[in-house]
């Protein structure tokens, strides 16, 4: 009966993210209840292998007492201190600047959010700011990559390159722009190296088409997520980066997804030694314990808004939540396991052997292409390996797939155009990665065990 009078609430009051309205008031929620380590418990005693961490944030996994500990004395101490006027809390103090030492380049200077959407939103007015106030006020066009995703916000969710977010909100604006994902699997270059060259090209054209001084700035993703965990070839990053520094535009990392660990490194960024002009990053920083998000901003940047801004002027751009020393006690515990705890270490050890693991799906009929890096993976799913056809929507492979899934106690992301997504917790075990291989292949063959999609398979 509660489980009932809770789901009977739900449909009633919540208004759930990214969902069907109406497909969610016939199915109802799925209520969790608790969780520990790489593992989830639904109200009903269901235990499910979480091979998605949440929300791809989850890093540390669930039950980290050392975590829960730092946010309750903290909160007993000084459960909220605001960042106007001049105040701050030790931890949001202490969180900046260690942030600030590992940052890549000279990201010296760190704005704390809520999480990802609003940091991407920062970042674009801070970017606005930063060329009316230099002599550029020309520069308001931005870039950023189809199939990409930075944030669902009236303002990201126009440089966010996929359709849900666009259709019936008015984005994107005739201020953004996208340009093609380096999609290896589905692309017709014949090399990484002509792949990179194409992507140079197009925002090369499409900077010439706007007018140079009229372009701000190109967004991007280390590893494409929502977009279907699209991993771009080694070099990609850099080249664009160069790009973006012959062309005088800002380069922006959007590593809301990809930091903290997820791809083994703390910042993706690490794998080409990239130097941003700006970095978003959010989900890994309080590994979902609480909300935080943050922007990482260049010296030269910083120092460029600073000089230029008439003295004693206020830069109008603040959040009442803006390092909740909470949100940021939680953040230095998490910062210190993935360090001294060893999360990272185990993240980059089980990710290669999970890598391995999920390269041996590729034998199955349903298995189009398996990619990834660390503990972030995608799955790509095909009706024909030879012509990549994806399954036809009307075969709904998606929502029976995660169905499935659940039923044989794996969560994992089913995206619309039957890719899927795993991130599972950096804390992983290999005999856990065995597991939720196994448990997704079993999927996989009840998924063939429909007959209209074994039907389809060529």
């Amino acid at each position: 009966m509660l489980i009932n009078s809770l789901i009977e609430k739900d449909r009633a009051h919540w208004i759930h993210p990214v969902a069907s309205w109406t497909d969610h008031e016939e199915r109802g929620a799925t209520v969790l209840r608790s969780g520990k380590g790489a593992y989830l418990t639904d109200v009903e005693g269901h235990d499910l292998l979480d091979g998605f961490s949440g929300l791809w944030c989850v890093n540390i996994g669930y039950g980290q007492d050392s975590v829960v500990a730092a946010a309750a004395d903290q909160m007993a101490r000084l459960p909220y201190a605001t960042g106007y006027f001049h105040f701050a809390s030790e931890p949001a103090i202490e969180l900046a600047a260690r942030l600030a030492e590992r940052a890549p380049g000279d990201l010296d200077h760190v704005y704390f959010t809520l999480g990802g959407s609003d940091a991407v939103d920062s970042v674009v007015r801070l970017i606005r700011y930063h060329f009316n106030i230099t002599g550029h006020s020309t520069k308001k066009h931005m870039i950023a990559l189809d199939r990409g995703y930075h944030g669902s916000s009236s303002t990201g969710s126009g440089l966010t390159g996929l359709d849900a977010f666009h259709t019936g909100f008015d984005v994107p604006t005739p201020f953004q722009h996208h340009i093609s994902c380096p999609y290896r699997y589905r692309s017709s270059a014949a090399d990484d190296a002509e792949l990179i060259a194409a992507s140079v090209a197009e925002l090369t054209a499409k900077v010439a088409e706007l007018g140079a001084e009229n372009v701000a700035a190109f967004f991007a993703e280390p590893v494409v997520g929502s977009g279907g965990v699209i991993v771009p070839p080694s070099g990609w990053l850099l080249a664009m980066q160069q790009a973006c520094r012959t062309l005088d535009i800002l380069f922006v990392v959007d590593e809301v997804i990809t930091g903290f660990g997820r791809t083994g490194p703390l910042f993706a960024c690490e794998h080409e030694e990239l130097t941003p002009d700006f970095m978003t990053v959010a989900k890994g920083l309080t590994a979902g314990y609480a909300p935080m998000g943050a922007l990482f901003m260049s010296d030269r940047i910083y120092r460029a808004i600073a000089d230029n801004t008439p003295a004693g002027v206020a830069i109008g751009h603040g959040m009442t939540y803006s390092g909740h020393p909470v949100s940021a006690a939680v953040g230095l515990e998490v910062l210190r396991l993935y360090e001294e705890g060893g999360m990272l270490a185990n993240g980059q050890a089980t990710g290669a052997y999970l890598t391995d693991r999920l390269k041996t799906l590729t034998d199955h009929p349903l298995v189009g292409e398996v990619r990834g890096m660390g503990m972030l993976h995608g799955v790509e799913l095909v009706t024909s390996k030879k012509n990549k056809t994806r399954p036809a929507p009307e075969l709904g492979v998606p929502k029976r797939l995660a169905a499935i899934g659940y039923n044989n106690g794996l969560i994992f992301r089913a995206f619309n155009d039957g890719i899927v997504g795993f991130a599972p917790p950096l804390c992983l075990t290999r005999s856990e990665a065995d597991l939720l291989v196994e448990r997704f292949r079993k999927s996989l063959d009840d998924l063939m065990t429909v007959k209209e999609i074994r039907d389809a398979i060529d």
